[in-house]
């Protein structure tokens, strides 16, 4: 008897929809094709215990299993709850009525338990897409599945409440998301405020900017003057995700399995990796392919803490996802194209010592030695980063103040109306949203300066020596300032702040 039950395999952050053919003939043996991995392979002995634990068996006659399409491979364990019931469909110890309106998808246990799969919210969506009536998964995914509408999502514990499902017509419990509620719930409580900072007002300020506009921001400053506590409140200053937003971040994280039991995220992702972290981990790769560090942080940040001890092999992999938003990785038979369009906060110390040139210091280094800790970081990585910012330590009277700073609500709000500005400045042009992201072309367009102002920067870049690749920053940043004073034009004001956020490019920085 041949059954025909479905399955779905992940790419990137697309699903495709999997058939599998089970036909139980005369004779004996079990052969399974269609590109299975090792994995797959071997569900047939989890399968068959689950099944013996349950008052059901393999039965002893020639099954033959067909994975379609056949070129296309497929991976992991999630197919045991598949491949288990088209055998005991097509063997007639279960009715099979319906059972191709269903995908079907878990991972066994020996005794018939389902553990949780990866990608279960790209597999429903495109179950949604193509028609299916519902989708029976493990429960611990099964709120992330339900934030699809117009599919029936069932969660199960055991094999057996499947195989009752469709042979005794028992009714499964199926799984309900309100998702705009559930969304809209969870979208104004940071986990960090900055509130809880003690001084940095210059800081803030730079990170206020940075956010407004999208900028990338380096923070260069000495040990515990506050660098990673800023990095990661700057979440929180950022817009509240839209809707289309937080369902492309929720597929991404849903691919590795980062999003049980939890649903739509809310929050923008903040990753941090180690500094030993490979360029594979980073940007994404491996022999089946997996996203990166850079698309698990898209619609968020990704913060590189002591970015000089990070391989200058594994930064520079980053320049072109910064450019394009987005990183392809290609293998000989197939391709996949993750989103990467994140914020990049890096922070380090100004010397191997952590110290700048204070004789104070417990720990000092030469000129030359900051000099070449600092060369460790190329000069093109350095040029995707629009704001370079010095930390300095925050005194005692600052850290024993009982008063609490402006919290990042109060932030967010001057940073939406920056946003909202942009939104509608770039609304001609596609793929454009906010000032960081604007080419040469749009800074003519719209960063015109005065005569006054055009005065100020030629005196700026002749007196401290900036270099060349700062101009168009120094306007970008320049143009984000004026965005949040709400002013039409840039002025002397907006470009003699933006020249202070340009550290890195001073020559004699160090001196």
């Amino acid at each position: 008897m041949l059954i025909k039950i479905h399955g779905s395999a992940v790419f990137g952050i697309e699903a495709t929809t999997v058939v599998v053919e089970v036909n139980v003939d005369k004779g004996i043996g079990y052969h399974l094709v269609g590109l299975p991995d090792n994995a797959i392979k071997e569900s047939n002995y989890r399968i068959a215990a689950a099944l013996q634990n349950n008052g059901y068996k393999i039965p002893g006659k020639k099954i033959t299993i067909n994975m379609a399409p056949a070129d296309l491979r497929k991976e992991g364990s999630a197919y045991d709850l598949t491949l288990a019931l088209g055998i005991l469909a097509a063997s007639g110890q279960i009715r099979s009525e319906g059972i191709q309106n269903y995908i079907i998808m878990g991972e066994l246990s020996l005794d018939g338990s389902l553990q949780p799969i990866k990608g279960a919210l790209p597999i429903a969506i495109k179950a949604q897409q193509e028609g299916f009536k519902g989708f029976i998964l493990p429960k611990e995914n099964a709120s992330e599945a339900a934030i699809v509408k117009d599919l029936e999502v069932y969660g199960v514990e055991n094999i057996k409440e499947v195989m009752d499902f469709f042979d005794l017509e028992i009714p499964l419990e199926r799984t309900y998301v309100d998702t705009r509620q559930e969304f809209y719930e969870h979208l104004n409580f940071p986990e960090h405020d900055f509130a809880d900072v003690k001084g940095q007002e210059s800081i803030k300020r730079c990170m206020e900017i940075a956010a407004a506009g999208g900028h990338n921001i380096i923070l260069i400053g000495p040990p515990g003057a506050g660098k990673t506590m800023l990095a990661k409140r700057l979440p929180s200053i950022l817009p509240p995700m839209t809707l289309h937003e937080a369902l492309e971040t929720t597929k991404i994280h849903s691919v590795v399995g980062k999003v049980r039991n939890k649903g739509l995220m809310s929050q923008r992702p903040f990753r941090s990796p180690h500094h030993t972290i490979s360029s594979a981990a980073l940007v994404g790769g491996g022999s089946y392919p997996q996203p990166g560090e850079i698309s698990l942080s898209h619609n968020g940040v990704l913060f590189l803490d002591e970015l000089p001890e990070f391989e200058r092999r594994v930064l520079e992999v980053m320049r072109q996802p910064m450019e394009d938003r987005e990183v392809t990785i290609a293998r000989a038979q197939y391709t996949v194209t993750y989103p990467s369009s994140f914020m990049l906060v890096a922070s380090m110390n100004p010397s191997p010592g952590g110290y700048f040139n204070d004789p104070d210091a417990p720990v000092t280094s030469s000129p030359a030695e900051m000099q070449r800790y600092l060369g460790r970081i190329s000069g093109p990585l350095l040029d995707r980063i629009d704001i370079h910012i010095e930390v300095t330590p925050v005194p005692f009277e600052k850290l024993s103040e009982e008063r609490k700073g402006e919290s990042s609500m109060e932030i967010r709000k001057r940073v939406e109306v920056a946003r909202d500005i942009q939104t509608a400045r770039f609304s001609e042009w596609e793929g454009i949203h906010y000032n960081a992201q604007m080419d040469t072309k749009h800074i003519r367009q719209f960063c015109p300066l005065g005569e006054s102002s055009k005065e100020l920067l030629k005196n700026a870049m002749q007196r401290l020596n900036l270099s060349a690749r700062a101009y168009d920053r120094i306007l970008k940043v320049s143009r984000t300032i004026a965005d949040l004073e709400r002013a039409e034009n840039i002025n002397q004001n907006h470009i003699s702040e933006a020249i202070q956020y340009r550290s890195l490019d001073r020559e004699g920085w160090l001196g």
